[in-house]
Protein backbone atom coordinates (compact mmCIF):
# COMPACT_ATOMS: atom_id res chain seq x y z
CA UNK A 1 0.00 0.00 0.00
CA UNK A 2 3.30 2.36 1.16
CA UNK A 3 4.04 1.55 -2.34
CA UNK A 4 1.13 3.41 -4.07
CA UNK A 5 0.74 6.06 -2.29
CA UNK A 6 4.91 6.81 -3.13
CA UNK A 7 4.00 6.23 -6.94
CA UNK A 8 0.80 8.19 -6.47
CA UNK A 9 3.29 11.14 -4.36
CA UNK A 10 5.58 11.15 -7.30
CA UNK A 11 2.70 11.74 -10.36
CA UNK A 12 1.72 15.00 -8.53
CA UNK A 13 4.81 16.77 -8.23
CA UNK A 14 5.76 15.57 -11.82
CA UNK A 15 3.46 18.66 -12.36
CA UNK A 16 6.85 20.71 -11.66
CA UNK A 17 7.91 19.64 -14.85
CA UNK A 18 5.65 21.09 -17.24
CA UNK A 19 5.05 23.98 -15.20
CA UNK A 20 9.23 24.58 -16.04
CA UNK A 21 9.19 23.41 -19.54
CA UNK A 22 6.14 26.03 -19.57
CA UNK A 23 8.52 29.26 -17.85
CA UNK A 24 11.02 28.28 -20.17
CA UNK A 25 9.54 28.12 -23.41
CA UNK A 26 7.52 31.69 -22.50
CA UNK A 27 10.52 33.17 -21.47
CA UNK A 28 12.19 32.45 -24.54
CA UNK A 29 9.20 33.44 -26.61
CA UNK A 30 8.71 36.76 -24.29
CA UNK A 31 12.98 37.43 -25.36
CA UNK A 32 12.22 36.91 -28.78
CA UNK A 33 9.15 39.64 -28.87
CA UNK A 34 11.39 42.11 -27.03
CA UNK A 35 13.80 41.52 -29.85
CA UNK A 36 11.61 42.38 -32.39
CA UNK A 37 9.39 45.31 -31.08
CA UNK A 38 11.30 46.53 -28.02
CA UNK A 39 8.73 49.84 -27.23
CA UNK A 40 6.28 46.60 -26.53
CA UNK A 41 8.48 45.44 -23.82
CA UNK A 42 6.18 47.09 -20.56
CA UNK A 43 3.25 45.02 -21.95
CA UNK A 44 5.16 41.48 -22.86
CA UNK A 45 6.73 41.90 -19.30
CA UNK A 46 2.93 41.81 -17.71
CA UNK A 47 2.05 39.35 -19.87
CA UNK A 48 4.92 36.98 -18.95
CA UNK A 49 4.59 37.81 -15.61
CA UNK A 50 1.32 36.49 -15.25
CA UNK A 51 1.92 33.37 -17.39
CA UNK A 52 4.80 32.34 -14.83
CA UNK A 53 2.37 33.04 -12.21
CA UNK A 54 -0.05 30.30 -13.30
CA UNK A 55 2.74 27.98 -14.30
CA UNK A 56 4.25 28.18 -10.65
CA UNK A 57 1.14 27.91 -9.27
CA UNK A 58 0.07 25.03 -11.02
CA UNK A 59 3.30 23.34 -9.70
CA UNK A 60 2.72 24.06 -6.33
CA UNK A 61 -0.81 22.49 -6.37
CA UNK A 62 0.76 19.59 -7.28
CA UNK A 63 3.13 19.85 -4.60
CA UNK A 64 0.06 20.33 -2.28
CA UNK A 65 -1.22 17.52 -3.75
CA UNK A 66 1.73 15.30 -3.04
CA UNK A 67 2.06 16.15 0.50
CA UNK A 68 -1.46 15.53 1.48
CA UNK A 69 -1.17 11.99 0.07
CA UNK A 70 1.72 11.16 1.42
CA UNK A 71 0.55 13.04 4.85
CA UNK A 72 -3.43 11.58 4.77
CA UNK A 73 -2.64 8.25 3.20
CA UNK A 74 0.49 7.33 4.42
Amino acid sequence: MNTIIAIGAGIAVLTGIGAGIGIGIATAKAADAVARQPEAEGKISKLLLLGCALAEATAIYGFVIALLIILFLG
